[in-house]
């Protein structure tokens, strides 16, 4: 007889534990059944300019910012394992909670910051499609638009299920990283040094970027998109520790892979003494000369995967947090008459991408520095909203923070909160500067 693998998975959560141990092969089946949303999020963190943000970092300073990567990791599991255990417990989305605990001016003022830094970044991504491809010589004007009608077409006619799967296997293409920084040649005794003994600098550069790393790893389109993607999954407490589980498994393999791509531009780029890039492009072109033409390829095409993948989740998640906050149908499985809100802000965002990354000469890096900066400005807003709901036992009741983990949400979110304000400000100066 046919059945859901969802209701697999309940029925095999409510087993009692002495015959659920029995049986590890079957736990291992429903890690897989509600695999998808920690994953996708955090690997659509590793987008175009988050790989600009990576190469830069290991052009500049080598492997001496990898230390970096394990508070990080850390931080980002915190702040997903909330969003993921509000959207279990609560089935509602991030945007749909701020709207009904706070109120529509508030909700109001979020979402348009939201969505105008979305579409910044969902620019910058066609804008990386387009570097991607002409490391390839195929040109932007036919790979713009056919990504474009693919990912529009994946998500506008798929099912819920299709859309995951497909974004699951875009992130295979990050392992393109891996094989990147093995071609490089590192010093693996020096790498290994800078996690556990990390040298540190005081220098106002070094600690900029070192916030820059933060502010690109841990940034609000990645909680609006998990916690909705959990909602519409349709997880409930049962599937809290499968969901955790994939949270942390997803946020280890992308800071993973965050981490390789500095490797791979430190053990080339700061090699040989080139400390400056613009695009991460340019870091691809750049690994040529000292790792050869397979690096360059491969730091390629995991560019264009990782532009792909978050030219999916950004409009998802922007067209998640408006419709939420005004109150209309939502869904990847809904159709346009069902959804019209939704997958029209979804299919705007998409046109409007293509339509600015298709302009000659369009200022990527101002576009990222501006889109960076309005980031910067939501986050402690959006770190404040999460720790606060998911702290309040009215909504949560038992599933509330506890006071240990209170304590650390409360650190990480004032920390990063503070760091994101010095980010802006420098990126302020920078701007001025550099008219």
């Amino acid at each position: 007889m046919w059945f859901s693998l969802k209701n697999y998975v309940r029925n095999f959560a409510r087993f009692p534990a002495r015959l659920r141990r029995n049986f590890s092969e079957y736990r291992l089946f429903t890690y897989f059944a509600v695999l998808g949303p920690g994953i996708i999020a955090a690997n659509a963190g590793n987008d175009a300019s988050g790989i600009a943000t990576y190469s830069t970092a290991g052009a500049a300073y080598g492997y001496s910012l990898l230390w970096a990567f394990i508070p990080m990791t850390l931080s980002l599991i915190v702040v997903q394992e909330m969003c993921v255990r509000m959207g279990v417990v609560t089935g509602k989305g991030l945007a749909d909670l701020i709207r009904e605990q706070f109120g529509v001016r508030w909700t109001a003022l979020v979402m348009a910051s939201l969505l105008i830094a979305n579409t910044g970044v969902i620019v910058s991504e066609f804008v990386g499609i387009a570097q991607a491809s002409e490391l390839f010589g195929i040109p932007r004007f036919i790979t713009i638009p056919l990504t474009a009608a693919l990912i529009w077409w994946l998500v506008v006619k798929g099912t819920q299920k299709r859309v995951e799967q497909v974004f699951l296997a875009m992130s295979l293409v990050f392992f393109c990283y891996v094989f990147s920084a093995f071609l490089a040649k590192p010093d693996w005794a020096e790498v290994a040094g800078e996690f556990v003994e990390p040298s540190f600098s005081f220098e106002t550069a070094y600690l900029f970027t070192v916030m820059a790393l933060i502010g690109t790893t841990i940034t609000p389109f990645m909680q609006v998109y998990v916690q909705s993607s959990v909602v519409e999954k349709g997880m409930d407490k049962e599937d809290l520790s499968l969901v955790r589980a994939d949270v942390i498994v997803g946020t280890v393999f992308a800071c993973l892979i965050a981490a390789f791509i500095v490797i791979s531009t430190a053990a080339t780029l700061n090699k040989q003494g080139i400390y400056v890039i613009d695009s991460a492009a340019t870091a691809a072109e750049s690994l040529a000369p000292v790792a050869g033409n397979y690096a360059k390829y491969l730091f390629g095409v995991g560019l264009f995967g990782a532009a792909m993948l978050a030219m999916g989740v950004l409009p998802l998640a922007t067209a998640y947090s408006l419709s939420e906050a005004l109150g209309f149908e939502k869904g990847l499985s809904r159709s346009f008459r069902e959804a019209p809100i939704f997958l029209g802000i979804f299919t705007a965002l998409i046109l409007i991408g293509v339509g600015f990354a298709l302009l000659p000469n369009i200022p990527q890096i101002k576009l990222l520095l501006i889109t960076q900066t309005i980031n910067g400005i939501l986050l402690p807003f959006i770190l404040v909203t999460i720790v606060s709901l998911s702290s309040n036992k009215e909504i949560m009741g038992e599933y509330a923070n506890k006071i240990y983990f209170k304590v650390i949400a409360w650190g990480i979110t004032i920390i990063v909160s503070l760091l994101s304000l010095l980010l802006i400000g420098k990126t302020i100066i920078d701007m001025f500067y550099a008219e």
